[in-house]
């Protein structure tokens, strides 16, 4: 078993700047998992935005706090806690703060084979 808190010193070890907007920290990742990608925390300040992109792998965004409007293709949608988006292989996603406090996701990426 292995529990991993987002305080850890190898999950903070991990920050980096996702995507051009948020803060982001891998707590589980191919360093551990064996057929999960990762397990990874994003925070975006209002107004920031995880820009456009597309992953080799389908993902999972869940809104933990905040407000959004995430984008996947050529669907938007407003996003709140609770919710959680799926994006397929190869589609353009991008995630916009659209409230006034920080908006908090948890991202699970699966490699698909």
């Amino acid at each position: 078993m292995i529990v991993r808190n987002v305080n850890d010193k190898e999950v903070l070890d991990t920050t980096y700047l996702a995507h051009g907007g948020a803060i982001a920290r891998m707590i589980l990742d191919r360093r551990t998992l064996r057929e999960i990608g990762f397990l990874a925390i994003a925070t975006l300040s209002p107004g920031k935005e995880i820009e456009e992109h597309i992953d080799p792998m389908e993902e999972i965004y869940f809104v933990l706090s905040g407000t959004g409007e995430m984008r996947v293709d050529d669907d938007a949608r407003p996003v709140k806690p609770g919710d959680a988006t799926w994006i397929p292989t190869g589609s353009r996603h991008s995630l916009l703060n659209t409230g006034d406090e920080d908006c908090t996701v948890l991202v699970v990426a699966s490699p698909w084979d």
